[in-house]
């Protein structure tokens, strides 16, 4: 794992949301911003919910599992900090000055939207499936549940290539990287490395929780594969009860995924189009 950006430069104890503190002083230009030497409360909660996200992405594949809304909670919080981040003048004029490198994280937070707005409709995809499925073990209908277990698997595909997409831009970012080999400013290199340590711990999060889905579809699918038949059905008792069992926690599980991935999903076009704003303003 790549070190962590020096934090020796950082932003002034000032309210970030106060209106007096939203004019910069006619002296503050983006390539000569100076900042004082003691660390704004907002970057140690960033850096706090960097470090929550990466260790739940982190967990094995059970932790993972059992734990889906909690990490869909920590990416939430993680872009709730981001916005407070964004929202800090002296952020704003740092990240001025480090075009190249905000068109950089513009297309890595793009990708993660579209990544989990795919997710989505996967998840609305295989909310259905498995209501199908569990209708048809009620039914003991086999030629339904096989039709459902064939959904089923394609929903689980996609959610393993969205896994596969996102561990590809999950690479945490060298402080040479940061700013293109070019020279910035202490503070382009603080602002734009938080940024791009903050995309690459919520990719690494999507590729777990995408990668915990799949798991979790492929195992229940597996287990509706071994009584799908319509003889299984009728004749053993267990064996549908256990599929029935294990299908309608995979549907509470869904419902959960419903509502987490949608805040997370707005949580990112937020951060996204604060970037692209700030970016905006300074271009025109």
């Amino acid at each position: 794992m790549a070190r962590a950006f020096v934090r020796s430069i950082s932003f002034p104890l000032s309210p970030s949301r106060s209106p007096k503190s939203r004019a910069p002083s006619s002296s503050y230009h983006g390539r000569s911003v100076s900042l004082p030497c003691r660390s704004h409360p907002i970057l140690a909660h960033l850096h706090t919910h960097i470090r929550a996200v990466l260790a739940w992405a982190q967990q094995g594949p059970a932790a993972l599992a059992s734990s889906v809304a909690a990490g869909l909670a920590h990416v939430d919080a993680l872009h709730a900090a981001l916005g407070d981040l964004l929202d800090l003048p002296e952020a704003q004029d740092a990240l001025s000055g480090a075009g190249g490198s905000v068109d950089r994280l513009l297309d890595s937070f793009l990708r993660l939207v579209d990544a989990h707005g795919c997710f989505q409709e996967a998840v609305v995809a295989l909310k259905q499936d498995v209501a199908d499925a569990l209708a048809a073990v009620r039914r003991r209908d086999g030629a339904r549940l096989a039709s459902a277990v064939r959904a089923q698997r394609r929903a689980g595909q996609e959610l393993a290539r969205l896994a596969a997409t996102a561990r590809e831009s999950a690479v945490r970012p060298s402080r040479l990287s940061i700013l293109g080999g070019t020279q910035g400013s202490a503070a382009e290199v603080e602002v734009t490395g938080l940024l791009m340590e903050s995309a690459a711990a919520t990719a690494s999060a999507s590729a777990a929780l995408f990668g915990a889905v799949a798991a979790m579809s492929g195992s229940v699918e597996a287990e509706s594969c071994s009584c799908k038949g319509t003889a299984a059905l009728s004749m053993s008792g267990s064996v549908v009860a256990d599929v029935a069992e294990r299908l309608e926690e995979l549907e509470e599980c869904i419902e959960e995924l419903e509502a987490g991935s949608e805040k997370v999903f707005r949580s990112l076009v937020q951060t996204r189009v604060a970037l692209l704003n700030i970016h905006t303003l300074h271009i025109f």
